[in-house]
Protein backbone atom coordinates (compact mmCIF):
# COMPACT_ATOMS: atom_id res chain seq x y z
CA UNK A 1 0.00 0.00 0.00
CA UNK A 2 2.63 2.23 1.09
CA UNK A 3 4.79 1.21 -2.83
CA UNK A 4 1.52 2.57 -4.56
CA UNK A 5 1.29 5.84 -2.50
CA UNK A 6 4.48 6.51 -2.90
CA UNK A 7 4.19 5.48 -7.01
CA UNK A 8 1.56 7.97 -7.33
CA UNK A 9 2.72 10.95 -6.04
CA UNK A 10 6.15 10.19 -7.98
CA UNK A 11 3.64 10.49 -10.96
CA UNK A 12 2.12 13.66 -9.87
CA UNK A 13 5.25 15.81 -8.94
CA UNK A 14 6.41 14.09 -12.64
CA UNK A 15 3.38 15.70 -14.69
CA UNK A 16 3.52 18.90 -12.24
CA UNK A 17 7.02 19.27 -13.38
CA UNK A 18 6.80 18.55 -17.14
CA UNK A 19 3.22 21.22 -17.04
CA UNK A 20 5.77 23.85 -15.49
CA UNK A 21 8.30 23.09 -18.48
CA UNK A 22 5.79 23.70 -21.29
CA UNK A 23 4.59 27.03 -19.69
CA UNK A 24 8.21 28.55 -19.74
CA UNK A 25 8.94 27.40 -23.16
CA UNK A 26 11.29 30.57 -24.48
CA UNK A 27 10.67 31.23 -28.34
CA UNK A 28 13.95 31.02 -30.05
CA UNK A 29 15.75 34.28 -31.98
CA UNK A 30 17.41 33.98 -35.49
CA UNK A 31 19.76 37.14 -34.83
CA UNK A 32 21.26 36.72 -38.07
CA UNK A 33 18.11 38.61 -39.32
CA UNK A 34 18.13 41.10 -36.47
CA UNK A 35 19.93 44.42 -37.20
CA UNK A 36 21.94 44.91 -34.02
CA UNK A 37 24.36 47.86 -33.83
CA UNK A 38 27.02 46.67 -32.03
CA UNK A 39 29.86 49.07 -33.78
CA UNK A 40 29.56 52.16 -31.99
CA UNK A 41 29.47 50.71 -28.56
CA UNK A 42 33.28 50.82 -28.69
CA UNK A 43 33.09 54.61 -29.12
CA UNK A 44 32.97 57.15 -26.38
CA UNK A 45 29.47 58.88 -26.37
CA UNK A 46 30.54 62.18 -27.25
CA UNK A 47 32.60 61.21 -30.90
CA UNK A 48 29.73 58.58 -31.08
CA UNK A 49 27.18 61.68 -31.36
CA UNK A 50 28.84 63.46 -34.31
CA UNK A 51 28.96 59.77 -36.07
CA UNK A 52 25.37 59.57 -36.04
CA UNK A 53 25.16 63.00 -36.90
CA UNK A 54 27.49 62.22 -40.08
CA UNK A 55 24.87 59.21 -41.20
CA UNK A 56 26.48 56.67 -38.68
CA UNK A 57 30.33 54.84 -38.19
CA UNK A 58 28.57 51.75 -39.30
CA UNK A 59 27.38 52.99 -42.92
CA UNK A 60 31.22 54.98 -43.46
CA UNK A 61 32.45 50.92 -42.75
CA UNK A 62 30.73 49.50 -45.38
CA UNK A 63 31.93 51.75 -48.13
CA UNK A 64 35.53 51.10 -50.23
CA UNK A 65 35.75 53.71 -52.62
CA UNK A 66 36.04 57.64 -51.80
CA UNK A 67 36.59 60.03 -54.79
CA UNK A 68 36.70 63.64 -55.07
CA UNK A 69 37.92 66.84 -57.16
CA UNK A 70 39.58 69.82 -55.89
CA UNK A 71 40.41 72.67 -58.03
CA UNK A 72 44.00 73.56 -57.64
CA UNK A 73 46.17 76.09 -59.38
CA UNK A 74 47.24 73.78 -61.84
CA UNK A 75 44.19 72.77 -62.33
CA UNK A 76 41.41 69.77 -61.40
CA UNK A 77 43.06 67.66 -58.92
CA UNK A 78 41.29 63.86 -58.38
CA UNK A 79 41.55 61.72 -55.52
CA UNK A 80 41.04 57.95 -55.36
CA UNK A 81 41.07 56.00 -52.45
CA UNK A 82 40.90 52.44 -51.51
CA UNK A 83 39.14 53.06 -48.17
CA UNK A 84 39.87 49.48 -46.99
CA UNK A 85 43.95 49.30 -48.40
CA UNK A 86 44.09 52.93 -48.06
CA UNK A 87 45.79 52.61 -51.72
CA UNK A 88 45.56 56.02 -53.51
CA UNK A 89 45.36 57.66 -56.78
CA UNK A 90 46.23 61.49 -57.09
CA UNK A 91 45.98 62.41 -60.55
CA UNK A 92 46.25 66.06 -61.90
CA UNK A 93 47.45 67.80 -64.96
CA UNK A 94 51.04 68.17 -64.31
CA UNK A 95 52.07 64.55 -62.25
CA UNK A 96 49.91 61.48 -60.84
CA UNK A 97 50.74 59.77 -57.55
CA UNK A 98 50.04 56.74 -56.65
CA UNK A 99 50.41 54.29 -53.49
CA UNK A 100 49.42 50.69 -54.39
CA UNK A 101 49.51 49.52 -50.54
CA UNK A 102 53.31 49.07 -50.47
CA UNK A 103 54.54 51.27 -52.67
CA UNK A 104 54.45 55.11 -53.23
CA UNK A 105 55.16 56.50 -56.55
CA UNK A 106 55.36 59.31 -58.96
CA UNK A 107 54.54 59.91 -62.27
CA UNK A 108 55.61 63.57 -64.10
CA UNK A 109 53.78 64.60 -67.63
CA UNK A 110 54.60 67.03 -69.68
CA UNK A 111 58.10 66.56 -68.67
CA UNK A 112 57.06 68.95 -66.24
CA UNK A 113 59.35 68.34 -63.05
CA UNK A 114 57.41 67.34 -59.85
CA UNK A 115 58.32 69.39 -56.62
CA UNK A 116 55.88 68.60 -54.27
CA UNK A 117 56.95 66.07 -50.86
CA UNK A 118 54.58 62.76 -52.22
CA UNK A 119 54.84 61.10 -49.20
CA UNK A 120 53.99 63.79 -46.63
CA UNK A 121 51.21 64.65 -49.31
CA UNK A 122 49.93 61.28 -49.35
CA UNK A 123 46.36 60.78 -47.39
CA UNK A 124 46.89 64.16 -46.69
CA UNK A 125 43.46 65.71 -48.21
CA UNK A 126 41.70 62.51 -47.43
CA UNK A 127 42.36 62.65 -44.07
CA UNK A 128 40.91 66.35 -44.02
CA UNK A 129 37.71 65.46 -46.45
CA UNK A 130 36.40 62.28 -44.65
CA UNK A 131 36.46 64.05 -41.10
CA UNK A 132 34.79 62.71 -38.99
CA UNK A 133 34.55 59.23 -40.14
CA UNK A 134 38.62 58.91 -40.50
CA UNK A 135 39.22 59.35 -36.87
CA UNK A 136 37.31 56.00 -36.42
CA UNK A 137 40.23 53.86 -37.39
CA UNK A 138 41.74 51.61 -35.21
CA UNK A 139 44.46 52.44 -32.75
CA UNK A 140 42.73 55.66 -31.71
CA UNK A 141 42.46 57.74 -28.35
CA UNK A 142 40.13 60.08 -27.50
CA UNK A 143 39.62 62.51 -24.89
CA UNK A 144 37.27 65.30 -23.84
CA UNK A 145 39.26 69.10 -25.09
CA UNK A 146 38.96 72.00 -23.84
CA UNK A 147 35.34 73.61 -25.93
CA UNK A 148 36.57 76.16 -28.77
CA UNK A 149 34.61 79.70 -28.75
CA UNK A 150 34.07 82.03 -32.11
CA UNK A 151 31.52 84.24 -32.02
CA UNK A 152 29.84 84.15 -28.86
CA UNK A 153 29.13 80.39 -29.31
CA UNK A 154 31.17 77.35 -27.93
CA UNK A 155 31.74 74.03 -28.98
CA UNK A 156 32.87 71.09 -26.90
CA UNK A 157 36.02 69.54 -28.36
CA UNK A 158 37.40 65.33 -28.60
CA UNK A 159 41.05 65.36 -28.57
CA UNK A 160 42.24 62.64 -31.29
CA UNK A 161 45.56 60.79 -30.36
CA UNK A 162 47.17 57.83 -31.78
CA UNK A 163 48.78 54.56 -30.23
CA UNK A 164 52.67 54.14 -31.20
CA UNK A 165 53.26 53.00 -34.38
CA UNK A 166 50.10 53.78 -35.64
CA UNK A 167 50.08 55.56 -39.67
CA UNK A 168 53.35 57.74 -41.14
CA UNK A 169 52.93 60.32 -38.19
CA UNK A 170 51.59 58.63 -34.62
CA UNK A 171 52.42 62.24 -32.96
CA UNK A 172 49.96 64.13 -34.75
CA UNK A 173 47.20 65.34 -32.62
CA UNK A 174 43.34 66.29 -33.76
CA UNK A 175 40.64 68.11 -31.73
CA UNK A 176 37.55 67.91 -33.60
CA UNK A 177 34.47 70.89 -32.17
CA UNK A 178 30.74 70.07 -32.87
CA UNK A 179 27.91 71.93 -32.62
CA UNK A 180 26.36 70.26 -29.29
CA UNK A 181 22.85 70.25 -30.48
CA UNK A 182 23.02 69.02 -33.64
CA UNK A 183 26.65 66.51 -33.51
CA UNK A 184 27.59 68.47 -36.44
CA UNK A 185 31.14 68.31 -37.06
CA UNK A 186 32.01 72.33 -37.17
CA UNK A 187 35.65 73.20 -36.72
CA UNK A 188 38.88 70.31 -37.07
CA UNK A 189 42.04 71.25 -34.93
CA UNK A 190 45.40 69.56 -35.95
CA UNK A 191 49.21 69.70 -35.78
CA UNK A 192 51.83 68.56 -38.30
CA UNK A 193 54.59 66.00 -36.93
CA UNK A 194 55.82 64.94 -40.35
CA UNK A 195 59.34 64.95 -40.35
CA UNK A 196 59.86 65.95 -36.58
CA UNK A 197 60.53 63.47 -33.11
CA UNK A 198 58.03 65.08 -30.86
CA UNK A 199 54.69 66.19 -30.85
CA UNK A 200 54.00 69.86 -31.74
CA UNK A 201 51.77 71.82 -29.52
CA UNK A 202 51.13 74.07 -32.43
CA UNK A 203 47.45 73.79 -33.95
CA UNK A 204 46.02 75.05 -37.28
CA UNK A 205 42.56 75.09 -37.48
CA UNK A 206 39.39 74.41 -40.26
CA UNK A 207 36.50 75.32 -40.17
CA UNK A 208 33.39 72.52 -41.48
CA UNK A 209 30.30 74.23 -41.78
CA UNK A 210 29.11 73.33 -45.57
CA UNK A 211 27.97 69.76 -45.82
CA UNK A 212 26.54 67.49 -48.37
CA UNK A 213 24.70 63.89 -48.32
CA UNK A 214 26.66 61.47 -50.29
CA UNK A 215 25.44 58.14 -50.21
CA UNK A 216 23.79 58.87 -47.10
CA UNK A 217 26.66 60.07 -45.47
CA UNK A 218 27.34 63.86 -44.44
CA UNK A 219 30.41 64.70 -45.89
CA UNK A 220 31.95 67.96 -46.44
CA UNK A 221 31.49 70.35 -49.55
CA UNK A 222 33.94 72.75 -48.57
CA UNK A 223 36.23 73.58 -45.72
CA UNK A 224 37.90 76.81 -44.62
CA UNK A 225 41.49 77.52 -42.97
CA UNK A 226 41.15 80.37 -40.32
CA UNK A 227 44.11 82.10 -39.08
CA UNK A 228 45.09 81.47 -35.25
CA UNK A 229 46.60 84.47 -33.12
CA UNK A 230 46.37 84.43 -29.66
CA UNK A 231 44.56 81.85 -28.35
CA UNK A 232 41.65 83.13 -30.88
CA UNK A 233 40.71 82.55 -34.39
CA UNK A 234 41.05 85.46 -36.25
CA UNK A 235 39.65 85.95 -40.09
CA UNK A 236 39.47 82.90 -42.89
CA UNK A 237 42.28 82.06 -44.90
CA UNK A 238 40.86 80.29 -47.86
CA UNK A 239 38.86 78.09 -49.11
CA UNK A 240 38.90 74.41 -50.43
CA UNK A 241 35.60 73.10 -52.73
CA UNK A 242 35.06 69.21 -53.13
CA UNK A 243 33.44 68.13 -56.30
CA UNK A 244 32.66 64.88 -58.03
CA UNK A 245 31.99 63.04 -54.90
CA UNK A 246 31.55 59.42 -54.97
CA UNK A 247 31.39 57.21 -52.21
CA UNK A 248 30.55 53.80 -53.05
CA UNK A 249 30.22 50.06 -51.07
CA UNK A 250 32.05 48.80 -54.90
CA UNK A 251 35.82 48.19 -54.23
CA UNK A 252 37.71 50.64 -56.78
CA UNK A 253 40.12 48.41 -59.26
CA UNK A 254 43.67 47.60 -58.06
CA UNK A 255 45.00 48.05 -61.78
CA UNK A 256 44.06 52.50 -61.09
CA UNK A 257 46.76 52.32 -58.39
CA UNK A 258 49.54 50.20 -59.89
CA UNK A 259 53.12 51.94 -60.52
CA UNK A 260 53.38 53.02 -64.03
CA UNK A 261 56.72 51.84 -66.35
CA UNK A 262 58.07 55.56 -66.28
CA UNK A 263 57.38 56.38 -62.41
CA UNK A 264 59.52 57.44 -60.01
CA UNK A 265 59.66 55.51 -56.69
CA UNK A 266 59.31 57.18 -53.82
CA UNK A 267 61.47 55.99 -50.50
Amino acid sequence: MKFKNLLLIALVVFASCKNDTTSKTVESIDYSKEELDITTSIYPENITKVFVAHGGIDNWNKMKTLAFTMDKSNGKEITTTNLKTRAELIDTPTYSSGYDGETLWVSEKDNIEYSGNARFYKGLMLYFYAMPFIVGDVGILYEAAKPLEFEGKSYPGILISYEAGVGASPDDQYIIYYDEDTGLMQWLGYTVTFGKNEKSKDFHYIRYNNWQNSNGLILPKSIDWYNYENNSLTEKRNTVEFTDVVISEKEPDASLFKKPEDATIIE
